[in-house]
């Protein structure tokens, strides 16, 4: 199965490596794309070890040698020609994470200005997954229609709220909320958190 991950200027740099890393230790061929944002993004929050061309190597140090057992491709935010602006490459599913403001009103309008943009409306079109983690606030009602012309054309919005009744004592354990909240979205199954059992604690 084939899933794309797109990263933007939004901060969370840590939901996306951590969707990343349990994407890839599930076997997935995760098709990344990182806008210039995003790539400025990935070193501001989690330093030089964490830029695109040492990502996997940060994963792996981070998350252990599982996520070897997936693959990832790399594309250019520039690249609209890349097999992931057809509805024929066979995507499962993408999820854009952290998505900023400006990426979330270009796919509400459908703009396709780059290759972030065009995959997701590709996803909208052939009736895909596409996860939609928007990471700000507060939202102005601009940001919020926008949010809700997305969710009209068929995308999932799933803002980066993580919950506590698990009882988070790390960062880490609030990133693990947010990954497993987006494989759920995207239909994998996962125990990246403790699933609700009517009260917290064990």
């Amino acid at each position: 199965m084939a899933i794309a991950i797109a990263v933007t200027g939004a901060s969370g740099a840590v939901y996306a490596t951590r969707t990343l890393a349990a994407l890839l230790e599930r076997g997935v061929d995760v098709e990344l794309i990182v806008s210039d944002y995003g790539r400025r993004l990935l070193r501001d929050e989690l330093g030089e070890q964490a830029s695109v061309d040492r990502l996997v190597s940060f994963l792996i140090d981070k998350y252990g040698a599982g996520v070897g057992a997936g693959t990832m491709t790399v594309h250019s935010n520039r690249d609209l020609g890349a097999t992931l602006a057809s509805g024929s490459h066979g995507c499962s599913g993408m999820a854009i994470v952290p998505c900023s403001m400006k990426t979330l009103a270009a796919v509400a309008h459908g703009l396709s200005r780059n290759l972030i943009e065009r995959a997701a409306d590709v996803m909208l079109k052939e009736r895909r997954r596409l996860v939609i983690v928007p990471r700000e606030t507060p939202m102005s009602l601009p940001e919020l229609r926008n949010m809700v012309l997305c969710a009209e054309a068929g995308a999932m919005i799933l803002p980066a709220m993580p919950a506590f009744y698990q009882q988070p004592k790390t960062l880490d354990d609030l990133a693990d909320f947010i990954a497993g909240k987006i494989l759920s979205a995207l239909g994998f199954e996962h125990s990246l958190y403790p699933a609700w059992t009517g009260q917290v604690g064990p």
